[in-house]
Formats: C-alpha cells, structure tokens, sequence
C-alpha cells in the first residue's frame, strides 16, 4: 500500500471546566509519544473539522463537548507532509463515557491554566490556551442555506414552496445533523418552505426539538414583506437561545447584513453560501464563521 503523501487534516479541542470559579484545561498523554497535548485527531473520511473536533474529544477525554468560537490554525510538517489542525473553544456537557485509560490516552489531568501551560509538550499549545482563556461566553446563531434541492426548471408542482431536496442534498441534511449538535443548537426556525424544512428536520428529531415554520423567511414572504421579516428576525435574535435559521440564497444577503448590523459587527461576513453550507455568529463576540458544504 502506497504511503500518503497529502496534506494532513485534524481538530481538536482546548477543552475547559470551571472548579470554585476558576477554569482548569484538559491536558492528554500519549504514551506512543510520550508527550503532553491537547485533545485533536485526523478527520475521518466524510467528516469535516468541526465534527472531527467533538469526536476526538469524547474519543479521547470521554467528555462530550460543546464547541465555542473557533481558535488559530496550527500549521506545521509531519513526515514532511503538511499538517492543519483546526481548533476550538469546547466546554463539557452531560453524556460523555467518561475518561478510560487506553494505549493511545493513558493519562488525563484538569489542571490550572499556568500549571497546563508548563504541563504541554509544545509551546504552540500553550499559545492556544491563552486564547482560549482570553475569549468570552458565547452563544450560537447560526444562518443555514438549505441544502441542495431540486432544479425550479425540472419541478412539475404547483408551487415553488413544495420543491423537495434531492436525494444528495437529503443526505446532506443528515450530515449536518452532528455539526448543529457539536454547537448544542436548542432551537430550529426554518422557511416554511419544504426544501428548508426538510434540510432541518433530521437534527430536530435527533435533538428531540420542534421546527418552528417560518413563512416569513421564505423567499415568497420575505419579497412580500421584508420590514416583517426582519422584524420576526429580531425577535428570534432576541430569544438568545443557540439557534439555527434556514433559509434560501436570495434572502440571505439581507438576513446576514441585518443579523451583523444587530450583534454589532464592524463588517457583514460574505453572504454567498452554498447549499448546506452556514454561517456560525458566536454571540457575545465578534468571532464569525463559516461552515462549508461537505
């Protein structure tokens, strides 16, 4: 079997707990190298690094983990073959297995910031602690382009609004199912349309959460009345719960601009999703990001 030669993908996690008010880190070691790091791991094939980032994190510490705002990229050479590992902000949730020594993890420590900094074998770890520790509480509100749908050209209905997803874009929706639970998205708010509703649904029946219809973020309700829809928005916004809104491409450039503007934004991020693709507003900070289709 030919030797890989490509770039290396991972994520990882600077995974964090509270103790009397103060934050302790979650430092690994690994036998086989006989160092001190931070949980992070390969993508799988399929995945992408927001849902390799919680796997690693359970697979390696048994907690389950929410991801906050993402952190600085490492970049550096393994075997001279580049090596990218994309990094967040994760605080524990109830549900994990539990930490079992094994021959990759056989030690676990929760340790003070200054005292995991010195733990870490490479500086570079420690750098990200320091920006981890330097961010604030966040909570999420993520933008959602539905995922792919049929062609308009090719649908015989009667209206637009009952246009299904194909059978890739279906399977997209459940592929989105771990990156919105990675966020500990609570609450689904979709067009009424049935290619966004569908695009959603699977993570709402996963996450045991009802899909609020949304006519008015539709592309039909929202050309008719746009004042109401942004109105509607506000009041989704205001809710402050981490949410998830989808809608269609030509209501997002409105929708993204009014959201940066309400949250304080020096600048609205690029509005031009794919299908299935998101952006993550981080709430409580200016931290914006954008989730690819994969």
């Amino acid at each position: 079997m030919a030797k890989s030669t490509g770039p290396i993908r991972a994520a990882g996690v600077v995974l964090l707990r509270e103790d009397s008010g103060q934050p302790l880190v979650c430092v690994l070691h690994r036998p086989r190298q006989n160092d001190w790091s931070l949980p992070k791991g390969k993508l799988d094939p399929g995945e992408n690094e927001i849902i390799a980032a919680r796997r690693e994190t359970i697979e390696e510490t048994g907690s389950d983990v929410v991801l906050g705002v993402p952190l600085a990229t490492q970049r550096y050479k393994v075997e001279n073959r580049p090596k990218s590992v994309h990094y967040w902000v994760g605080t524990e949730r109830p549900g994990g297995p539990g930490f079992t020594p094994n021959k990759e993890i056989d030690e676990l420590r929760w340790l003070p910031v200054a005292a995991a900094i010195d733990m870490l074998s490479y500086p570079r770890d420690g750098d990200l602690i320091r920006e981890a520790i330097g961010q604030p509480t966040t909570t999420p509100f993520i933008i959602l382009r539905h995922t792919e749908a049929m062609r308009r050209a090719d649908f015989r209905g009667p209206v637009d609004a009952e246009r299904p997803l194909t059978a890739d874009g279906a399977q997209h929706a459940v592929r989105l199912v771990d990156v919105l639970d990675a966020f500990d998205i609570r609450k689904v708010y979709s067009s009424d349309s049935l290619r966004c509703l569908d695009t959603v649904r699977p993570f709402a029946h996963q996450a045991h959460a009802t899909v609020a219809h949304e006519p008015l973020l539709s592309e039909e309700g929202f050309a008719s009345s746009p004042t109401a829809a942004l109105k509607r928005l506000d009041q989704i916004l205001g809710d402050g719960a981490p949410a998830v809104v989808c809608t269609h491409r030509p209501v997002l450039p409105t929708v993204v601009a009014h959201v940066a503007q309400r949250l304080g934004l020096s600048a609205s991020p690029k509005s031009n999703l794919a299908p299935g693709a998101a952006l993550v507003f981080h709430r409580g900070s200016a931290a914006v990001e954008h989730i690819d289709a994969f």
